[in-house]
């Protein structure tokens, strides 16, 4: 059974080949699309499962992984912001204040029609930013392709405070619950690279 990352992220991919498993990746081609009223970990879970069964239904005999990250405030779900100035309102209200990253996780196999569901919350505390500090950061481009309009494991860094939970989660993969997920429901220990 061969392993396939349903992603483009080039951090997704970076924290699973940290682990020495070998694996494909495909990108899922679903659109994105929040539905209204959804709660965000119903939200995360269901993109992360949309992802999967798009690949899973091309790879059958494969085991499939999905994921889908968020940013939450107060809740309410800050997606990728569309230009540099959304960019900028983001970082703005997020200043100051903590929000929830969530990442829902999909294991696919249709061939033994295993389908397992999860999410991983992480709090974060922004510092309390000035508008310089907004405007430096945003200048680096670095906002545009990420939920919340930062990258922690970038620039974004400079912007927090405080963690509580999961590191990898921010990033964009809890790699620590998916390993337990992979040994529960398939037998592969990530300690031997799968």
């Amino acid at each position: 059974m061969n392993i396939i990352l349903a992603s483009a992220s080039p951090r997704r991919k970076e924290i699973l080949e940290n682990t020495n498993m070998k694996f494909d990746t495909i990108k899922s081609e679903i659109d994105e699309v929040i539905l209204e009223h959804e709660p965000p970990k119903s939200v995360v879970m269901r993109l992360a499962f949309e992802k999967c069964m798009d690949i899973a239904s091309e790879y059958k005999n494969d085991l499939v992984i999905g994921a889908d990250t968020i940013v939450v405030l107060d809740d309410v779900i800050l997606g990728k912001p569309k230009d540099l100035d959304e960019a900028y309102e983001m970082i703005s209200k997020l200043s100051g204040k903590t929000h929830q990253v969530i990442t829902g996780i999909s294991l696919i196999n249709l061939v033994s029609n295993k389908k397992v569901l999860d999410y991983v919350v992480s709090n974060v505390k922004f510092k309390k930013l000035s508008q310089e500090d907004i405007k430096d950061y945003i200048q680096t481009n670095e906002s545009l392709d990420k939920a919340g309009a930062y990258g922690i494991q970038g620039y974004g860094a400079l912007l927090v405070e405080e963690i509580q939970g999961d590191y990898f989660n921010i990033v964009g993969l809890p790699i620590s619950r998916l390993s337990d997920l992979l040994k529960g429901h398939f037998g592969i220990n990530l300690f031997y690279g799968g």
